[in-house]
């Protein structure tokens, strides 16, 4: 076996693990631990599972109390961790959140499509292709109904839309933020919209979300769905339930901004937050998947029903990222690892922890796999699927993570990350080791550093380039 075949094979078995998952205690008060995965051979059942896709927005890699944040209460995802899996080495497409959201939608890199450039989009002329097939059009086409609540950001009307790329059902903003109760977003315009037109409702806007996912969960479905549920929390502006005031002083300075960074600034809000807001915010959205996932046990489709919980790209101000460095923007661990975890009753197991390198578009290929849904080869998916690995006992796939973003560039193979910085130098690190990335082992090691950049430019030349 090559040598990074080995150093890869060391990080999935010990590195980056974080302390067990809590869970309900034995009678000498020891909480169960997690188990490296395992999968299950033959357990999973004939029928066709359910999808509930759950994304936060800007939700850093520890911000759960799961994943070692010692200041926040999320015991919803730690229930949902303990009854599946929990990644430790999961990663978002890109470092913003439109382009990963473009390679969850189409299972490629951002960089194949014009939208997809955008870091993140920000105005009505970019957008996701209506044409260009997604998780929910190949789904549709197998047989399940589709569905989006929430933060789209994939483009606005009248040219893109979650209707025009697959979804039955869309409701939520289209554009990358908005003020949580007035519904003023990035464009300055209201922001809510129920298919393509606009719903008025000033409540809370996780409330919002929240009351509509149970709804739809609660369906009588007479076939299988996917359902998007993507969450603004916790997102800036700093509002959590009760902020009113707040929110209206945020809302004034929209309405009477004269240009889009007067907008921008008042939604960035740098005046305001704390770690006290922050922590209230993600504890929000904790409650929030609580209330959904407890509507899907009562419906009856818990058990064959795929719940995948995930945030968009990396945490910025107020995250929680130790032992991470960088944040959102950054192609750093902070910027890119993300919390990630599966339940899936009917067919994996509970209380297990795997430290399987993976990003987003592999969630696409997987969860096509799953449905029983075919890639456009038209089209050709850059994720790989997971499938084998979560239900047949196949050893994980063994390819390069990659990712580009104007001034980063950043590629992982097995442990090793190659990562350039906005001056344009060349770093080298061994993440089993150092997932802080303060050892810097390119002067040691030049060659391994030429093999990973050389892999990174093969990537890039079939790319689309940035607009000069």
């Amino acid at each position: 076996m090559p040598e990074i075949s080995r150093r890869a094979l060391g990080a999935l078995v010990g590195g980056g693990a974080v302390g067990a998952v809590s869970g309900s205690a034995d009678a000498a008060g020891v909480a169960p631990a997690e188990r490296p995965f395992r999968a299950r051979p033959g357990a999973a059942p004939g029928q066709r599972p359910n999808f509930l896709v759950i994304l936060g927005d800007d939700l850093g890699w520890a911000d759960l109390s799961s994943y070692g944040a010692p200041h926040i209460r999320t015991p919803n995802l730690d229930r949902l961790a303990r009854q599946g899996v929990r990644f430790t080495d999961a990663y978002s497409g890109s470092s913003t959140c439109s382009p990963t959201r473009f390679s969850l939608y189409t299972g490629r890199y951002p960089g194949r499509t014009k939208g997809g450039l955008a870091e993140p989009i920000a105005d009505r002329s970019q957008g996701l292709d209506p044409n260009h097939p997604t998780l929910a059009s190949l789904l549709r086409k197998a047989g399940y109904d589709t569905a989006l609540i929430g933060k789209w950001h994939c483009g606005w009307l009248p040219d893109f839309s979650p209707t025009k790329s697959g979804w039955d059902e869309f409701f939520g903003n289209f554009g990358g933020v908005l003020e949580y109760y007035s519904k003023l977003g990035q464009l300055g315009a209201y922001d809510l919209y129920e298919g393509d037109a606009e719903y008025k409702d000033l409540r809370y806007y996780t409330t919002v979300l929240t009351e509509r996912a149970v709804e739809y969960v609660r369906r009588d479905h007479d076939r299988p769905w996917l359902l998007n549920l993507n969450f603004t929390t916790p997102h800036w502006p700093w509002l959590a339930e009760g902020d009113e005031g707040t929110a209206a002083a945020i809302a004034a300075k929209i309405r009477a901004a004269k240009s889009q960074a007067e907008v921008s600034r008042a939604l960035n809000h740098y005046d305001g937050g704390s770690v006290a807001k922050y922590t209230q915010m993600v504890e929000s959205l904790d409650s929030a998947v609580g209330e959904v996932l407890a509507a899907l046990r009562r419906s009856g489709q818990e058990e064959n029903t795929v719940v995948l919980f995930a945030s968009d790209n990396g945490g910025e101000r107020w995250s929680y990222l130790w032992p991470l460095s960088g944040g959102k923007f950054s192609l750093r661990e902070g910027g890119i690892r993300v919390p990630a975890i599966l339940r899936w009753p009917a067919g994996v197991d509970g209380r297990q922890v795997s430290h399987v390198p993976h990003f987003s578009p592999d969630w696409t290929a997987t969860l096509l796999e799953l449905g029983g849904a075919r890639p456009d080869p038209a089209y050709p998916l850059d994720g790989t699927s997971l499938a084998g690995y979560l239900l047949r006992g196949e050893q994980p796939p063994e390819r390069d993570l990659f990712w580009r973003v104007r001034g980063n560039r950043a590629l992982r193979r097995g442990a090793w990350k190659y990562y350039r910085d906005t001056e344009g130098t060349d770093h080298l690190y061994d993440l089993a080791e150092d997932q802080r990335e303060q050892a810097d082992l390119a002067p040691v090691r030049p060659e391994l550093l030429a093999k990973l950049r050389t892999a990174w430019e093969k990537v890039d030349r079939t790319l689309l380039p940035y607009p000069s």
